[in-house]
């Protein structure tokens, strides 16, 4: 296996592609999503039924959005930590967490 900063370098990091919640509650509301939707579809007409996708669309821009800022939130909040803990400095991990999230997808 490579190191993680050959896979960085490479490309195959991704995060976003690998998380899948452990909650066994995530695969049950995932698949009444589904099934919501699909009855959704069937309940109604084809031009409700597209609103309906470009406001789930529109959700999974935001969530997404959200998801990448706890990312970065949670890495740097670790890698201060990690530099608190190996410097002995206090207030560091605290300083190096609260950097404005400046990325936009």
């Amino acid at each position: 296996m490579r190191s993680l900063l050959d896979q960085l370098y490479y490309g195959n990091l991704c995060p976003d592609e690998k998380v899948i919640p452990n909650d066994p509650y995530y695969h049950q509301a995932s698949r009444k999503t589904s099934e919501t939707v699909e009855a959704w579809k069937k309940r109604h007409s084809e031009e409700e039924f597209d609103e309906l996708e470009k406001l789930l669309d529109l959700y999974g821009q935001t969530h997404g959005m959200e998801l990448d800022s706890s990312f970065a939130y949670g890495f740097r909040l670790g890698a201060g930590i990690m530099v608190e803990v190996l410097t002995g400095k206090d207030e560091l991990a605290h300083k190096l967490s609260v950097f404005p999230d400046t990325t936009t997808l």
